[in-house]
């Protein structure tokens, strides 16, 4: 009985925050991202709004993969409002985040955004917790 407790609470206080939080913020990507790229961050518009990061051709949306939507709105007036290339970069968390890129490339192609993924460094992690078969204790 002890040795079962002990597990729960080994797993309720290792994976589990693995899900229940971000282990990183948008920011760190767009840092990331823009010193590989050349850009700046958080470019603030003259109506008040910031654009994620804003390079010489593209304004930059970032977000994480279920927020996909919201992607396209942002990036599409950021683009009006600064004169650039509309774009998207989304953060994949787990595999199972592509379906979400994958409902966004179609949008992307019919309103001339451009499309972007960033995997998170827990990519892997969470990789293989989806792969996991876990098993019941009796």
């Amino acid at each position: 009985m002890i040795k079962k407790i002990l597990i729960i609470l080994i797993f309720t206080f290792t994976i589990m925050p693995v899900h229940a939080a971000r282990f990183y913020k948008e920011s760190y990507y767009q840092n990331e991202w823009a010193l590989k790229w050349g850009g700046v961050c958080e470019y603030k518009l003259p109506d008040g709004t910031r654009v994620d990061v804003l390079t010489k051709n593209y304004a930059v949306e970032f977000d994480f993969a279920k927020k996909w939507a919201e992607a396209v709105g942002q990036s599409l007036h950021y683009g009006k409002m600064t004169g650039k290339k509309p774009a998207i970069v989304l953060i994949i968390e787990k595999p199972s985040d592509f379906k979400y890129y994958n409902r966004l490339k179609p949008i992307c192609r019919d309103h001339k955004i451009t499309l972007w993924y960033m995997k998170s460094p827990i990519y892997y992690w969470n990789r293989r917790l989806e792969n996991i078969r876990w098993c019941k204790f009796v």
